[in-house]
């Protein structure tokens, strides 16, 4: 036990060293990093990589695909003038003081049904863009869209770390989900514009001035608001589509299976990458050859944002395999706590040994399910809110996320832990209070 915490705390100093201190490439630290604290865990040195390139593929074919789709529907929205119709939309409609709180709202809504590498791949361009016309720092506009997309991502059904406690849990999904969206509000608000503000301070850099975030091939004809937009809520009305069917339980029939095939992740996004290519194509009158000249710059701007993301996901593979978050959550579960308060520790240690916020929602689930037997619906429904805010306490090295959000923005390690970091915390420790007050105050109308 105490081998596997010492290789773990040993291989997340070492990456923050090399990428911090020596200036070592993200990507190489966390190849280094993985091969070093596999072999302080006890794996044979000539094993050492094996779990790092199970991650990296399982990471691509998952994350780093969305990736490259998303940075196609990105380029397209931006050389085709669609972006900067969405954004001098919003610059025209919200105060310049209301714009944090526009994109809280805008990721709130969006993230219902969207996974959060989704929504963070379409949302990302449109956040720099208003950031750099506005004149704000990007901190300011990112990190209250950012908290509308994790909080989601933690709290609500049917994104697949509630679903998978609710059903090891045995709670009752329309509770969860009504509570769930309750909890969030609060949390968002905290967590994301109102500690912007502060964050800001911290980290007051302007949004890059990238090709990735330019339009200045100006098509004849840009597109209009409807058009632009529809592109980046397609796949959200695919996703939410696929959501329903699978409320009502109509999986199974020949159209529910259908629904629920392309409102997937990846097929959401292809169909709109194909949506998007035809459109704009059409709209600027774009040549074959300009298309795919287009599509092919997309992949050349994602392709290091790419790398970093899926060695950050061999990373976490590689504690993930070692066991690490298993043995320490067996401790908790052993203490007298309140179950709630348990739940929510078990699923923060699961997450901070291995860097996934859905492994430390599944793991702590089924560690945590024995507790749950005596409890009514409303405390089981809480329960899952607490594993799901404990599950994206303190991203870090190990989590791909973090690596996704540091690329994009274009900050520095030590920036990200300011900012990105410090949020997902208090998203974890409000939404943990949050549901701590729900769950005293519920009693006295039962």
């Amino acid at each position: 036990m105490s081998q596997l915490i010492i290789a773990a705390i040993l291989g997340i100093a070492l990456i923050v060293v090399l990428i911090a201190v020596v200036k070592v490439h993200p990507f190489l630290s966390l190849m280094i990093g993985s091969a070093i604290t596999a072999v302080i865990a006890g794996v044979p040195y000539d094993q050492s990589l094996t779990s790092f390139t199970t991650g990296v593929g399982s990471t691509v074919s998952g994350v780093g695909l969305l990736i490259a789709l998303g940075g196609i529907i990105g380029i397209l929205l931006t050389r085709s003038g669609g972006a900067d119709v969405i954004v001098d939309t919003i610059l025209e409609k919200a105060p310049h003081n209301k714009l944090a709180w526009a994109m809280a709202m805008s990721a709130f809504i969006v993230g219902i049904p969207l996974f959060f590498e989704v929504g963070v791949v379409i949302l990302i361009p449109i956040i720099l863009l208003v950031a750099r016309r506005a004149k704000m720092p990007v901190i300011a506009l990112g990190i209250p869209a950012l908290a509308g997309l994790s909080a989601l991502h933690a709290f609500v059904p049917p994104h697949p770390g509630p679903l998978v406690a609710i059903d090891a849990l045995h709670a009752n999904l329309g509770l969860t989900l009504g509570l769930g969206l309750l909890i969030a509000i609060p949390t968002v608000i905290i967590s994301g514009p109102l500690l912007a503000k502060w964050m800001v301070k911290l980290v007051p850099i302007m949004a890059p001035e990238e090709d990735t975030v330019k339009s200045s091939e100006k098509a004849e004809s840009r597109p209009s608001f409807i058009e632009a937009v529809s592109v980046i809520i397609l796949p959200v009305v695919l996703m939410l589509a696929a959501s329903v069917v699978d409320v009502l339980g109509q999986t199974k029939t020949a159209v529910g299976r259908a629904i629920v095939w392309i409102g997937s992740p990846l097929e959401a996004l292809t169909i709109t990458t194909i949506f998007a290519m035809i459109l704009f194509a059409v709209r600027a009158k774009w040549s074959r050859d300009t298309l795919n000249s287009l599509v092919g710059m997309s992949f050349s701007s994602i392709a290091s944002i790419l790398l970093i993301v899926a060695a950050g996901g061999g990373f976490k593979q590689t504690l993930v395999d070692s066991g690490i978050g298993k043995v320490i959550a067996s401790g908790i579960v052993q203490a007298n706590l309140n179950p709630l308060l348990a739940g929510w520790l078990v699923a923060v240690l699961i997450r901070l040994a291995t860097g996934s916020a859905t492994v430390a929602t599944v793991t702590a689930s089924g560690i945590i399910a024995p507790l749950a037997a005596n409890l009514n619906p409303v405390q089981l429904a809480l329960l899952v809110l607490a594993i799901g805010a404990g599950s994206i306490f303190l991203s870090h090295v190990n989590d791909a996320g973090f690596w996704l959000v540091k690329e994009y923005f274009g900050m520095t390690v030590g920036q990200t832990f300011k900012t990105w970091s410090l949020m997902e915390t208090a998203l974890s420790v409000v939404g943990l209070a949050i549901v701590m007050l729900v769950s005293a105050i519920v009693p006295i109308f039962m």
